[in-house]
């Protein structure tokens, strides 16, 4: 990035006194106050979500704990585990299965070790200061979970009294929350890995598919046994954010950065995302920010593939607009490949090409109050720009914090003029680089962006 001189900077000084400069994010319609409790360590917290089966050679708890160490340094807060227990048998997709085909919601997947070696993980986590939340899949089981043939009124039937899997996924079958027994066993389940095990939350697959009271209670009980997170795999079913979930997933600002990157969407198409969160997103409550996951990656492609050249602006951003950033196992790494789902598919950590960029961006994050989750973090103000097809500007403020983001989300060269409501002269974080605002006939190179952060 480099400033082109021009003699019309003066004007931006006076324009910078207009307050119509500065876009606000405002809305008639008010979100709904969120009652969850939120424990102090989420408020900054980075999420990074483990994938035991392909992270080492042995796909073990013990193998995986050697990592632990390097994960503390890359500053990551909580390490969300998908499931670890006993996979279905009983139609099993591929030769290792799907995580999400559980056959014993008490039990371990022998081929990730013991529940002492959990146990033991969980441990030397908390010791490094860091979080353990466990995948939970309560809305469907594996055919050959016990409770099929033990108590088959649990399960949903078909107009043929059959039991049936949700879509078409095949190796599960659907629980029916309609019955009060289900409803107990799968808290009690529930209970058990933060009695037992001492982890600090969940990740609930499909959550919006369990009924919302059934999640309001399980939060309570399981907060009466200690702090707890609890993430939603959802996006529009808002009440699940109201007493028993902090965070959601934010599968259409993802999707917008897909269709970004590929050139099919611009800024403008992503601006009404922003503005939703004002009436949709309850207030306290946060959405997961992420360039992947599992399904992403196993599924959809590699962020290379989706993404490309955009694909660390796309990260970068992911830190900077509202929410909590994820990272998923590998990326550190420069993970460039598919990883299989149903069998074994190691990932490669002989280049930690990606470790010193995300350390950045989690340094970025803790270090600035203004980037925080929930309310402990500030709102998105859109800035207005000469390119607002382009480039994607804003601040974000808390307390004596202030971020200013500027990002090229486009595959061209920029010359950018905007006033931020700030001037004088700032370093940008990542290049250092000396930035004089407000913007005039600053030129950003395809796909560049910067961010300023200052403390009053």
């Amino acid at each position: 990035m480099k400033l082109l001189k021009s003699p019309i900077l003066l004007g931006f000084a006076v324009l910078f006194l207009a307050s119509c400069q500065t876009g606000q994010n405002k809305s008639e319609t008010k979100a709904a106050l969120s009652q969850t409790a939120v424990a102090e360590w989420a408020k900054d917290a980075v999420i990074y979500e483990v994938n035991i089966r392909q992270y080492t050679p042995e796909g073990s708890f013990t193998a995986f704990a050697e990592h632990l160490p390097r994960l503390q340094e890359l500053g990551v807060d909580i390490l969300w585990f998908m499931p670890i227990h006993p996979i279905g048998e009983l139609n099993r997709k591929g030769t290792l299965g799907s995580y999400y085909s559980v056959k014993d919601y008490k039990g371990v997947n022998p081929e990730f070790g013991t529940l002492d070696d959990f146990k033991a993980l969980v441990a030397k986590a908390h010791d490094l200061d860091m979080k353990v939340i466990i995948d939970w899949v309560a809305n469907h089981s594996a055919w050959d979970n016990a409770w099929a043939t033990e108590h088959p009124d649990w399960y949903a039937k078909d107009s043929t009294g059959m039991m049936f899997g949700p879509f078409d996924w095949s190796d599960v079958a659907q629980l029916d929350y309609e019955n009060t027994e289900l409803r107990a066993a799968m808290k009690d389940a529930m209970q058990f890995w933060v009695r037992e095990a001492d982890i600090d939350g969940y990740r609930c697959d499909v959550a919006g598919m369990v009924p919302v009271d059934f999640w309001n209670d399980v939060r309570a009980s399981l907060d009466s046994i200690k702090p707890v997170f609890m993430l939603a795999e959802d996006e529009t079913e808002t009440d699940l954010l109201l007493n028993a979930f902090n965070s959601n997933y934010s599968w259409v600002f993802h999707h917008h950065l897909n269709k970004i990157a590929r050139g099919e969407e611009t800024v403008s198409d992503m601006l009404p995302y922003f503005e939703s969160l004002n009436t949709t997103m309850p207030v306290g409550a946060w959405p997961m920010q992420f360039t992947t996951n599992h399904d992403e990656n196993s599924w959809n492609g590699t962020v290379q593939e989706r993404m490309a050249d955009a694909y660390p602006t796309m990260a970068a951003l992911t830190f900077m607009v509202e929410g909590m950033p994820l990272i998923y196992s590998g990326q550190e790494a420069g993970l460039n490949k598919r990883l299989e789902f149903f069998e074994k598919d190691t990932i490669d950590w002989s280049n930690l090409s990606m470790t010193e960029f995300y350390e950045e961006l989690i340094t970025l994050k803790k270090s600035n109050k203004a980037l925080w989750n929930g309310s402990a973090g500030g709102k998105m103000e859109i800035v207005t720009t000469n390119a607002p097809k382009e480039v994607l500007m804003f601040t974000r403020t808390m307390e004596d914090n202030k971020v200013l983001a500027v990002f090229n989300l486009s595959a061209q060269p920029i010359v950018l003029t905007a006033d931020p409501g700030m001037e004088g002269e700032y370093y940008d974080y990542f290049s250092k680089e000396l930035i004089s605002l407000p913007l005039n006939n600053f030129e950003l190179e395809a796909w560049d962006y910067f961010v300023i952060s200052t403390t009053n």
